[in-house]
């Protein structure tokens, strides 16, 4: 086996041991977002808090949005991000190969 082969199954091994081992080790443990963090300590900490503006989306709802859209527009957000990281990776490893080919002439 190659050593760049060996190197990627060590850390996808690794990757899995970091996402697995805290489920175990945290039993209990609720895994919550940071969404309402800020605000909850800041209303513990002064005793008042009021927010500066409502999101555009539960304005124009007249109310909070549904657990599966927002759920939704995440997992959008995520793969635009996806696809614009990768199609970026992809033309550096093209630029290389290019810039390779043109040297090697």
């Amino acid at each position: 086996m190659k050593k760049d082969a060996k190197l990627v199954i060590l850390l996808l091994i690794l990757v899995a041991v970091i996402i697995i081992v805290p489920l175990f080790v945290l039993k209990g443990a609720q895994f919550g977002g940071s969404d309402d963090a800020g605000s909850v300590k800041v209303e513990e900490i002064s005793g008042e808090y009021e927010p500066w503006f409502t999101p555009i989306l539960e304005t124009v709802l007249d109310g909070e949005i549904p657990g599966e859209v927002e759920s939704l527009l995440f997992c959008v957000q995520t793969g635009i991000g996806v696809g614009v990281i990768a199609f970026l990776m992809g033309r550096m490893v093209e630029r290389k190969k290019h810039e390779k080919s043109d040297t090697a002439c």
